[in-house]
């Protein structure tokens, strides 16, 4: 992460995963997962806002910045994903329990370990951002607002097309394109080619799984959706609706596009910091955050 940090390497059945940890040692450890086509430099302003008060993990997705690629397409099933960050987990916090930050993909992958019972006193809170469980998406009535936003997901799915975009000039101008649509501002990733290339598989080893077989997926974990109102990719409806499958929960709304994890990195740490202080054990429950909104 533009060489802030040394990397910790830690393996999870077929590939290295590169990690980044920085914070006090001592402090309550969060880990956060990137989305597509990033890697684990997306974080850098939220890690500066968190680190402070907390022990902040991130790590390269499997086959994205400095992380090794699986294989195959297997490799990349949400199952395995799991298993990714409880390794990225049990190496860097051992038996402690840690609190969970999610972004796009890195938000959907994650569903996956906070919906599963043997993680239910490993994952102490989850933050989720602009990342559905596809489970809930198939087994919810069709949201047409949504399937018009989610044209890229069948173009992700054709053959050779979507790799000839990303490889003559889709990566080189990704930055561009983030201040162009979502007037957010990031710096060109050295791997964002690789990051797109092999992100694809995300889409292609899950979405029809999902599709065709939806699972009842539930947790008591404590989750926090933060919604971005501009978000061009996921709409707020996909965080609605969905209270059965949850225990205690909150639902933000903020004035913010997709990256809001750039654009809005403090207001983000903020809510972050009060949710997980509320979901504590001494916590008296869950009080909603109040609703504000800032000029884009």
């Amino acid at each position: 992460m533009a060489g802030a940090f040394e990397p910790v390497f830690v393996q999870s059945d077929d590939v290295r995963l590169t990690v980044y940890v920085s914070g006090p040692v001592d402090a309550p450890p969060v880990v956060l997962v990137h989305g597509y086509p990033d890697s684990a430099r997306i974080w850098n302003a939220l890690r500066s806002e968190l680190e402070t008060r907390f022990r902040v993990i991130a790590y390269d997705v499997r086959g994205m910045g400095a992380s090794e690629a699986p294989r195959g397409r297997s490799g990349y099933a949400l199952a395995q994903l799991a298993r990714d960050l409880l390794a990225v987990a049990h190496a860097t916090c051992g038996a402690r329990p840690f609190h969970l930050l999610a972004h796009d993909w890195g938000s959907i992958q994650c569903w996956e370990a906070v919906t599963d019972p043997a993680n239910a006193s490993r994952i102490a809170s989850y933050t989720s951002i602009s990342g559905p469980c596809l489970d809930h998406v198939f087994l919810k009535p069709r949201n047409p607002a949504q399937l018009l936003k989610s044209w890229y997901i069948a173009f992700f799915h054709l053959p050779l097309l979507p790799e000839l975009v990303w490889r003559l000039g889709g990566a080189a101008v990704w930055p561009w394109w983030l201040r162009k649509t979502e007037r957010v501002s990031v710096e060109p990733d050295p791997q964002q080619l690789r990051n797109a290339l092999n992100g694809l598989q995300l889409y292609r080893a899950n979405f029809l799984a999902r599709a065709r077989q939806p699972r009842e997926r539930s947790t008591r974990i404590p989750v926090q959706f933060i919604v971005p109102r501009f978000d061009r990719y996921v709409t707020p409806a996909m965080s609605e609706d969905i209270e059965h499958w949850l225990g205690e929960h909150v639902r933000e709304i903020i004035a913010a596009p997709h990256w809001a994890v750039v654009s809005e990195a403090r207001q983000i740490a903020a809510r972050f910091t009060r949710f997980v202080t509320c979901a504590s054990p001494s916590a008296q429950g869950l009080k909603p955050i109040p609703h504000t909104e800032e000029r884009q």
